[in-house]
């Protein structure tokens, strides 16, 4: 762990909502939703890919006891799951850690395209017309 980082410092400060040998999960601080959670690394490592076999799988094993912990808590409709890897991406925090959003009927006016929205102007790929135009 890293003194400096604010997730370092989470991870023994917060609740912690699952855990095992490579991660643990706990409450977001600024959470999107209510319910938002991190599945946070053990090892102090920027890049998802930095981390060994076993680390990663130690991280996507937690998402599902997150959201039963989220489903029994705040009954939500459904789930966003991500991760930023790298600034291009919109990481701000040097620590692997995965999002579980919980999503609630109506907290947008319409969730269509989900993820696909990371990048506003190509998430609706159903919207007629829409030609999905990649940056050269």
């Amino acid at each position: 762990m890293d003194a400096t980082c604010p997730l370092c410092s989470a991870v023994e400060r917060r609740d912690t909502l699952a855990s095992n040998a490579h991660a643990v999960a706990i409450p977001d601080a600024y959470p999107v939703n209510p319910g938002h959670a991190l599945v946070v690394s053990r090892r102090h490592v920027a890049d998802l890919f930095d981390l060994d076999a076993d680390e990663q799988a130690g991280l996507w094993a937690l998402v599902p006891s997150v959201k039963q912990a989220l489903d029994e808590r705040h009954r939500p409709t459904g789930y966003n799951i991500g991760i930023n890897v790298g600034v291009s991406a919109g990481q701000t925090i040097d620590h692997v850690h995965i999002h579980v959003v919980p999503r609630y009927d109506g907290d947008v006016d319409d969730p269509s395209g989900g993820v696909r929205f990371v990048i506003p102007s190509r998430g609706n790929y159903r919207r007629p017309g829409h030609i999905p135009r990649v940056p050269d």
